[in-house]
């Protein structure tokens, strides 16, 4: 990456920077920021290191930090909630949190994480607080998703909105979730 800081004149920088975030296939709405410019400026360095940083698993990332994801099947059921407690903590290390978990049994979740979620490429940036990486469970817009957040987690205000804007949707019934999971998860320092 080229380095933005030899050059002394911020506005000439933040050309620069767009210049970069150009050539990467940036979009046209960087070129009308409002913002000021200390914060244009890192705003745009922190897209171009987004974009040209190396995507690699989430799994990837946490066996190079020396923790071994065991596959669902080889943990017994003693076993299994310490080892995704200990998959969920150095997600946390690395900035990465999950949300809306209190649907699925320990061992759905650990499934749920050694099939789908760790296996995504991803961009983290561990050294960075201000980077975190949100893993939502029921947030891929699919009608089964929909259904569980509705079901689950959407208070009753969303509820009604969405009924009134969706007129057509059979709502499901409001449910307690069967686990109570969520509230002693790490949290990202975003909420």
């Amino acid at each position: 990456m080229v380095d933005f800081d030899d050059e002394p004149n911020q506005e000439k920088r933040i050309e620069k920077l767009r210049a970069e975030l150009d050539k990467l296939g940036g979009d046209e709405m960087i070129h009308e920021s409002d913002l000021p410019a200390d914060v244009e400026e890192q705003f745009l360095k922190h897209i171009i290191e987004f974009e040209t940083a190396e995507q690699m698993s989430l799994m990837q990332w946490l066996e190079n930090a020396g923790l071994e994801i065991l596959s669902p099947e080889t943990l017994s059921d003693d076993a299994l909630p310490a080892h995704l407690s200990e998959i969920i903590n150095r997600m946390a290390s690395l900035g990465a949190y999950l949300h809306h978990t209190n649907h699925l049994s320990d061992r759905e979740l650990y499934a749920y994480l050694y099939e789908d979620a760790l296996r995504e490429p991803t961009v983290l940036f561990p050294e960075d607080p201000g980077y975190a990486y949100g893993i939502d469970i029921v947030g891929s817009g699919s009608e089964q998703d929909t259904e569980i957040y509705l079901r689950y987690f959407a208070d009753e205000d969303y509820r009604q909105q969405w009924a009134k804007d969706f007129p057509d949707f059979k709502m499901p019934p409001r449910e307690v979730p069967p686990f109570d999971r969520d509230k002693h998860l790490p949290q990202s320092p975003f909420g």
